[in-house]
C-alpha cells in the first residue's frame, strides 16, 4: 500500500473541518458519552484490537517523556515531543467525525495543539481522544465494513479506512520512540521486556 505523505495527511486532516467554538484550554478535556457493548468479533473487533495497542503505547511514551522534553524536537520544520501527541490527539477527533461522530460539545479543536507544552493536559486529552475514537467505532454498524468511505483523498471502503487509519497510528508511533531514544527514554514496553529477560536469565538457586 503507498504511503500518505505526511505533509499531505496534514492537509486532509485539516480539510476535515477541525474547527469548532473558542473555549478556555482548561475546558479542552471532555469525556464522551458514547457507550454502546464492544464486539467480540468483526471488523470492528479487529480495528478496536488495534487501537488498543496504539493507546497503550502513546499514552506509555506520554507518561514517560519528562516534562521538560515536551517542546523538544530535532530540527526546525517539524513537530516537537509534545506536538506528535497533540496531532494525535486532533487526529483522533478528526477521523471519528469523518465515520460520522461529532466532537464532544464544547472542544476546542484549535486549541488542542496549545496543550503540546503542558505534559498533564496533554496525557489526559491523549486518553480522552483515544476513547471517543472507540466510541466512534463502536457506534458504526457491523454489516458496513465495505461501505464506501472517504479517508485521506482517497475512495475506500471503512475496512480499507482503518487500514489507512492504522498507517498513521505507526507512522507517529516510530517518531515519538525516535524523539524517546534520542532524549534517553527506553519505551516502558521495552524496559519490562529487557526486565523480564534479566530476570529469566538469572540462575535458579
Amino acid at each position: 500500500m503507498k504511503r500518505i505523505p505526511v505533509y499531505f495527511l496534514g492537509l486532509t486532516l485539516l480539510a476535515l473541518g477541525f474547527g469548532s467554538a473558542a473555549c478556555a484550554q482548561d475546558k479542552l478535556i471532555a469525556r464522551t458519552p458514547l457507550a454502546t457493548e464492544a464486539p467480540s468479533s468483526g471488523y470492528r473487533a479487529e480495528f478496536l484490537a488495534e487501537i488498543a495497542y496504539y493507546e497503550q503505547r502513546y499514552v506509555q511514551l506520554a507518561e514517560a517523556m519528562p516534562a521538560e522534553k515536551y517542546t523538544w524536537k530535532p530540527g526546525e520544520g517539524v513537530r516537537s515531543v509534545g506536538e506528535v501527541f497533540t496531532h494525535i490527539v486532533a487526529a483522533n477527533y478528526g477521523l471519528a467525525r469523518a465515520l460520522g461522530t461529532a466532537p464532544p460539545a464544547g472542544l476546542d479543536m484549535k486549541g488542542i495543539q496549545g496543550l503540546s507544552t503542558d505534559k498533564a493536559k496533554t496525557v489526559q486529552t491523549l486518553k480522552d481522544s483515544f476513547a471517543h475514537f472507540r466510541g466512534a467505532i463502536l457506534a458504526l454498524g457491523e454489516g458496513d465494513a465495505d461501505k464506501a468511505q472517504k479517508m485521506f483523498g482517497r475512495d475506500t471502503t471503512l475496512r480499507g479506512s482503518f487500514i489507512l487509519i492504522t498507517g498513521h497510528f505507526g507512522e507517529h508511533l516510530g517518531q515519538s520512540i525516535a524523539y524517546a531514544r534520542v532524549n534517553g527514554i527506553v519505551p516502558p514496553w521495552t524496559e519490562e521486556q529487557q526486565q523480564q529477560q534479566k530476570q529469566a536469565q538469572k540462575p535458579k538457586p
